[in-house]
């Protein structure tokens, strides 16, 4: 008997929950049975803030430990908590169809952030949220929080906090139920996310079994994996840690790859940003509805024309997405984009 595919995951209810459907995604792909295995990581014992711990891998390395040694088969990430640098021997194998990027507000009766009283108590543990937040709303009190989402909401129904801040995709996962509280959506053109958010990483040992490779593959979305290697790169040359207050959205519709790019001062006060519009192969788009990208001051807006170097054939969509990342990076520091991101050699 073919014994089961070992899948290495957090405990949360959200790393269980996306773990599942990627289980039973390898599961049908591979015809073998696939097991979950808990593996606690060090963002899970460690309640420093994020800012704090900063780009180090804490939700990460402990699984990928345990994955080189051979404790698991392949394990489940969410993205945006993973560190830009491939550890040696261990391969991304698939990023699977990307849900909402968008991140939420959570609050009691619905009140938009912009429109929360001053001194309204708002909870979010990313340097990237709180800049974000108090840009739109410089009159909100700022609370550094950790847990899980249900915990998260938990204090806003409780009257401890008025409003948090999430990821959409986290709430879909598990399955949207809010308890009688409202979310309002934040529109990626206004507020970019964290580089990755709302997708998924597949990753397994380099000398896995073939078999297993091609079933992990086939999970695999291009158009996904394409968006999040532009933004990721963006992140990486910063040289910024995966919870830098930066954020990055790319997505491809018609044959374009749009990615934007704002680093953010951690109080919110300025920020550099870069829009960038290249044309690419015509491949199928992430299952995000499209937003218009508005003027905005603080940006830099261009287009690629497609003929030239962003466009060449030099090896596929992946390694374009990572040029156009590599390109967009490079003029944010043009810009001082250094002077506002924390550096993080560890990303």
């Amino acid at each position: 008997m073919t014994a089961p595919l070992r899948l290495g995951t957090r405990r949360s209810a959200l790393a269980l929950a996306q773990s599942q459907m990627v289980a039973d995604a390898v599961a049908a792909a591979s015809g073998r049975e696939v097991e979950l295995v808990p593996i606690v990581s060090e963002g899970d014992v460690n309640r420093a803030s994020l800012s704090q711990l900063g780009g180090r891998g804490v939700f990460a390395n402990g699984l990928r430990e345990a994955l080189a040694a051979g404790r698991c088969d392949f394990l489940v990430h969410s993205l945006k908590d993973l560190p830009t640098a491939q550890p040696e021997g261990l391969v991304i194998a698939a990023t699977p169809p990307r849900e909402d990027a968008r991140d939420v507000v959570v609050t009691r009766d619905g009140t938009p952030l912009h429109a929360l009283e001053a001194g309204a108590r708002v909870g979010t543990g990313s340097p990237r949220r709180i800049a974000q937040a108090l840009r739109h709303n410089p009159r909100l009190d700022i609370h550094d929080i950790r847990g899980n989402v249900d915990s998260r909401l938990a204090r806003v129904r409780d009257g401890e906090l008025d409003a948090v801040i999430l990821a959409a995709a986290g709430i879909s996962r598990l399955g949207g139920e809010l308890g009688g509280l409202r979310a309002e959506a934040l529109g990626l053109a206004e507020w970019p996310t964290a580089p990755g958010q709302g997708s998924l990483a597949v990753e397994t040992r380099a000398d896995i079994g073939a078999d297993t490779l091609a079933a992990l593959a086939t999970l695999d979305d291009e158009a996904t994996r394409a968006a999040i290697t532009a933004e990721r790169t963006v992140l990486s040359v910063l040289d910024a840690g995966c919870h830098a207050p930066v954020g990055t959205h790319a997505s491809i519709a018609d044959g374009d790859l749009r990615l934007r790019a704002v680093v953010y001062a951690l109080d919110g006060a300025h920020r550099i940003g870069i829009d960038r519009t290249v044309r690419v192969e015509p491949v199928r788009a992430e299952p995000v509805r499209a937003e218009p990208v508005r003027a905005d001051p603080g940006y830099a807006r261009e287009t690629g024309s497609g003929n030239g170097a962003d466009a060449a054939d030099d090896g596929g969509l992946i390694a374009r997405a990572a040029r156009i990342g590599r390109e967009a990076a490079r003029r944010l520091l043009e810009r001082g984009a250094a002077d506002l991101v924390p550096r993080e050699s560890t990303t």
